[in-house]
């Protein structure tokens, strides 16, 4: 038997240390399933302070849903059912019990509660849990064959860019035609309390297009399901920067967001809606992310995964405003190449300005080709580059968190784009994957200009690439190539 100690609960069966939550999984038809669920019940009753939360999986679910919960928490089982328990105030970490027989010997240990459920009875109960799942899942999909909503789901919902965008996305010009939007919001292993505070507030908005939000903080069977809109915001750990990491622990961060996003990839391959868009955000190994999503989904369009290069486009030309005394919405058609969150390049064959005051007047729909404006085009590129790499980080010291609303701008730039309420002349960076454009390798996912165009994005074609920016797109390249190389274990 296991000591007390172990599992860190009084003997006597009262809370008197950490609020906790058993967690009991299992297949729809699994007669330990139900012989565990029983169990459960029995617990609650005896002992009201703690919680019971029972996850019943349709047995041809159950196989792809136990391999994400296992590999997302880092534990090994293969047997239904699957038992753990969450420290409720230590923000729901999860710590693995194992199967019934492991249950049930935890709690004949310390509660001195045991199950005398018979064979039969535990092949009765087994067999209407499968009929009540299968109903639920008929009554559910006819329910939402009915409304249609949209389904949009957040992943790292706790990210602050979360909370300034969550209200915009019920703006009538991002989702033109959505009557109703069922929002989803998940962060694997986050707080469940914050969680909840975001969808009460979010309740509180009263929109009339929110059809119903919920809240996730780990892998069940529900994440992704039917999505149409997945927009993945930055996951690098709080308070956990990269500069002055050494090259071995930046590797062993890499690796864990590979695997993370490989599974990401393989459930939006099994659940999301063939169509489904999705956005990758933020200021950490964003191309690489997308690629990882895309390669493990093949079933959906490589052409609806894209990184977003906008906010860094946006803060670009806020920093070239700055330097000629407009503003940033007078500063048009600046691209980002390359890699968005390493080695980028800010190329201004095509940028525009607009109410710029020289010496002779000018209407204010009048617009300039920037490099003229410049005496020495290679110095302002130069300097824009070491304005912009300095920017993002003194937003975050000043404010001390991440640059929210310029990433929320973004994503509803693309949003809007994608959903047919922009001009089709307007161009935007994004991430997407090559397929040779600029002799750029097929296959690798690099910021490039783009115009969207009945839903759909194309690359903006005939831009001159001069020798110096060959060579950032090619550092860029390379780049990328070595991010993908350290993402393979050894």
């Amino acid at each position: 038997m296991r000591s007390r100690r172990t599992f860190g609960y009084p003997a006597t069966g009262t809370a008197t240390g950490s609020m906790a939550r058993f967690v009991v999984a299992g297949k729809a038809d699994c007669p330990h399933y139900a012989k565990a669920e029983l169990l459960a019940d029995l617990l609650q009753r005896k002992l009201p302070d703690f919680r019971i939360h029972k996850i019943c999986v349709h047995p041809n679910e159950w196989k792809q849903w136990l391999e994400t919960t296992c590999l997302s928490n880092g534990w090994e089982h293969e047997h239904s059912p699957l038992v753990w328990r969450e420290l409720i105030d230590r923000g729901g970490k999860g710590m693995l019990l194992g199967g019934f027989s492991d249950f049930m010997e935890h709690v004949q240990g310390y509660y001195g509660i045991t199950s005398d459920m018979t064979t039969d009875l535990m092949l009765k109960i087994a067999k209407e849990n499968l009929q009540t799942k299968e109903l639920f899942m008929q009554e559910e999909a006819q329910g939402h064959s009915l409304l249609q909503p949209l389904h949009i789901w957040i992943n790292s919902a706790l990210h602050p860019t979360c909370y300034s965008l969550i209200p915009l996305l019920f703006d009538s010009e991002v989702f033109t035609s959505a009557p109703l939007i069922s929002l989803h919001l998940l962060d694997v292993g986050g707080s469940e309390e914050a969680l909840h505070g975001i969808k009460m507030e979010t309740e509180d908005l009263s929109s009339p297009q929110l059809h119903e939000i919920t809240v996730h903080n780990f892998l069940d069977e529900y994440v992704f399901h039917q999505a149409h809109f997945i927009i993945f915001l930055d996951d690098w750990p709080p308070g956990q920067e990269k500069e002055g990491q050494t090259e071995e622990v930046g590797r062993a961060v890499m690796k864990k967001v590979a695997k993370n996003f490989q599974n990401y990839g393989k459930l939006i391959d099994s659940r999301a809606h063939k169509n489904v868009r999705v956005m990758v955000v933020g200021d950490s190994f964003i191309n690489l992310k997308c690629s990882l999503l895309l390669e493990n989904a093949p079933s959906v369009d490589s052409s609806h995964f894209v990184a977003m290069g906008t906010q860094l486009e946006y803060e670009a030309r806020a920093q070239i405003a700055k330097k000629l005394g407009v503003t940033s919405a007078d500063v048009t058609d600046v691209i980002i190449w390359g890699n968005i969150s390493g080695s980028f390049h800010v190329d201004l064959q095509r940028a525009r300005v607009f109410r710029y005051e020289g010496a002779i007047y000018r209407p204010p729909n009048f617009s300039q080709p920037l490099l003229e404006m410049s005496n020495n085009r290679k110095k302002f590129e130069t300097d824009i580059m070491s304005l912009l790499s300095l920017h993002r980080s003194m937003v975050t010291s000043k404010t001390e968190r991440a640059a929210a609303m310029s990433a929320t701008n973004g994503v509803c730039a693309i949003l809007k784009a994608w959903n047919n309420n922009s001009s089709p002349k307007e161009v935007f960076s994004l991430g997407i994957i090559s397929r040779g454009e600029y002799n750029v390798p097929k296959g690798l996912v690099v910021s490039m200009p783009v115009v969207f165009s009945c839903g759909q994005w194309s690359v903006v074609p005939n831009l001159a690439i001069s020798d110096e920016l060959r060579i950032r797109i090619e550092d860029s390249i390379s780049q990328l190539k070595t991010e993908k190389e350290n993402t393979v274990c050894s």
